[in-house]
């Protein structure tokens, strides 16, 4: 993850998501039909689609980072989450994502979650810091990332735009839920999904 303009401005209107809880993916209702994925670049903002969602149960750790090191952190804390999960004997049932809690100039603090199968009994518990908690839930905007997480920030400009020109108002909220495995920042087969709490 690199930092730009862009982080300030969209990262930081959209930020400031506390979350606690335990197990499985995101539950996703699609208010409208799914665009297609096919040709497609960074910066496009035609994916926007209504989403309802739940919350289940993950595995949570909090952390931050300055926005050079983003990714590194992120793809880090999803290593951390799957060994306490396969210590604890717990299953994911998702994709893992991240919740963005604060933002700045300099970096940014994090909640980073794979989603369990079953929430887990209360005797269970997970080594520190990771914790069981829940994804996020509520009315959202799922926008559609295909391409190197070095490129995001195109992305982010067309949701910016594209909320502007549509007079959506969002809520100090948004995740990214990463579709495929984050293997490198400059990974172009790289897909993440974007959600955006809106009011």
């Amino acid at each position: 993850m690199k930092k730009s303009t862009l982080m300030p401005a969209l990262r930081t209107v959209l930020v400031a998501l506390l979350v606690t809880g335990a197990a499985p993916a995101f539950a996703q209702t699609p208010e409208t039909p799914p665009a297609p994925d096919a040709g497609r670049s960074t910066g496009d903002a035609s994916t926007a689609q209504a989403v309802q969602l739940t919350a289940r149960p993950a595995a949570v750790i909090a952390g931050t980072a300055e926005w050079e090191e983003g990714f590194d952190t992120i793809t880090k804390s999803f290593n951390d989450l799957r060994a306490a999960m396969d210590k604890a004997g717990l299953k994911p049932g998702g994709k893992p994502l991240t919740v963005f809690v604060e933002t700045d100039d300099q970096g940014f603090k994090f909640q980073a979650m794979i989603p369990l199968e079953a929430a887990p009994p209360a005797s269970v518990t997970l080594a520190a810091p990771v914790k069981i908690g829940e994804t996020p839930a509520g009315r959202t905007m799922r926008f559609e990332h295909r391409s190197a997480y070095d490129d995001i920030d195109s992305t982010y400009e067309a949701i910016t735009a594209y909320l502007d020109e549509k007079g959506i108002e969002a809520k100090p909220m948004f995740v990214e839920e990463y579709v495929t495995e984050p293997k490198a920042a400059d990974d172009t087969d790289l897909k993440v999904d974007i959600y955006v709490f809106i009011k």
